[in-house]
């Protein structure tokens, strides 16, 4: 039986996901999925094999900023228009 963090870093190696897809698909509470996926990426990077964690940032939905501090995580509104409409990461591993 694989872990949880198994099962997500398989996932992401089939396709992109945002933590809403994963906490969805393996109907786990996103905030966790958030923390899982910091791991995964850790493991991934000390594997030693040639795979990394991609993460296409969030964005605001408003006025397109991208350059938010942790990558890995879902700000509740946007410091440049203070909007909340902020687009989830989303994660792949290639």
């Amino acid at each position: 039986m694989e872990t949880t963090r198994q099962r997500i870093a398989d996932t992401l190696r089939e396709e992109p996901a945002t933590a809403s897809d994963l906490g969805e698909a393996l109907s786990l509470p996103t905030p966790v999925v958030y923390d899982h996926v910091e791991h995964v990426s850790r493991s991934v990077a000390d594997d030693g094999a040639d795979e990394e964690l991609l993460v296409a940032p969030p964005a605001c939905r408003d006025c397109g900023f991208d350059g938010f501090d942790d990558p890995i995580n879902e700000p509740s509104r946007c410091p440049e228009c203070k909007s909340e409409r902020i687009e989830e990461p989303a994660f792949v591993i290639r």
